[in-house]
């Protein structure tokens, strides 16, 4: 029986001067992705998906057509994307208006709502209300799809945002999941994954590779992305992954 794939969202975090990516090292007693470095993620919370949840920049309903889902799905999504990102790196794509964003994320009581939102005693809608915030989803792109292969047991089919790390805002090492975290060029990552320094999973390794074209901020979000939704599939133990011909064209 092949185990249904949950919706997630996972953010690729960039910094400028040089152009580098941020990283998460999943502590070794994940179930899933244990000790990998991976981007920000996680599942879509069923309340991601609250229309009370205040927004700005484009639209779920444009989001649905950029991912080929549907709108509840996309907001969800979208949401997920923001929030997670906030959970495990401390940013936080949200702001007063549609033209702000907020400039620092380190009190203690920032520390106090981020803890709420991973233990679910916080929805985000309740989140960015009590703080008088929207969400800006036109900080993020739409970059890719992957779902996990179907003789996994643990499955997601996930949905990859590019994002920047908003001026005046910092990461930091928040715990939880991860017992690492590190600002990493792309290339650099895949070489000390090639010579197995560190371990990548093939959706991250992938999409190191296709940012690892650009130098800066601006031209990854400039880029024409064309989202292809990719499944590998595990033949004699080795993950495959393959993409239609007329997907890269």
């Amino acid at each position: 029986m092949i185990t249904p794939a949950r919706d997630a969202a996972t953010v690729v975090l960039l910094r400028d001067d040089p152009l580098e990516v941020y990283l998460l090292k999943r502590t070794a007693t994940m179930a899933f992705a244990a000790g990998a470095y991976v981007f920000p993620g996680g599942s879509v919370d069923p309340r991601d998906s609250d229309h009370a949840v205040t927004w700005a920049g484009p639209s779920p309903a444009e989001w649905g057509e950029a991912f080929l889902a549907d709108e509840r799905t996309a907001r969800g999504l979208v949401c997920a994307a923001v929030r997670e990102t906030f959970e495990e790196s401390g940013v936080l794509l949200a702001g007063p208006d549609a033209a702000t964003v907020v400039a620092d994320t380190t009190g203690e009581d920032w520390e106090a709502d981020r803890l709420a939102l991973i233990g679910r005693t916080l929805s985000f809608a309740d989140f960015l209300d009590r703080r008088g915030l929207v969400l800006r989803s036109d900080l993020l792109k739409a970059w890719g799809h992957w779902i996990t292969p179907e003789v996994e047991t643990r499955r997601f089919d996930t949905r990859f945002f590019v994002a920047a790390l908003p001026p005046g805002q910092r990461t930091r090492e928040v715990g939880g999941e991860a017992d690492a975290v590190a600002w990493m060029k792309p290339g650099i990552a895949l070489a000390r994954a090639m010579a197995g320094d560190i371990l990548i999973m093939p959706p991250t390794f992938h999409t190191l590779t296709e940012v690892a074209a650009f130098e800066t901020i601006d031209g990854v979000f400039q880029h024409d992305q064309k989202i292809i939704t990719i499944m590998p599939i595990v033949k004699d133990g080795e993950i495959i992954v393959t993409v239609a011909p007329e997907d890269i064209a």
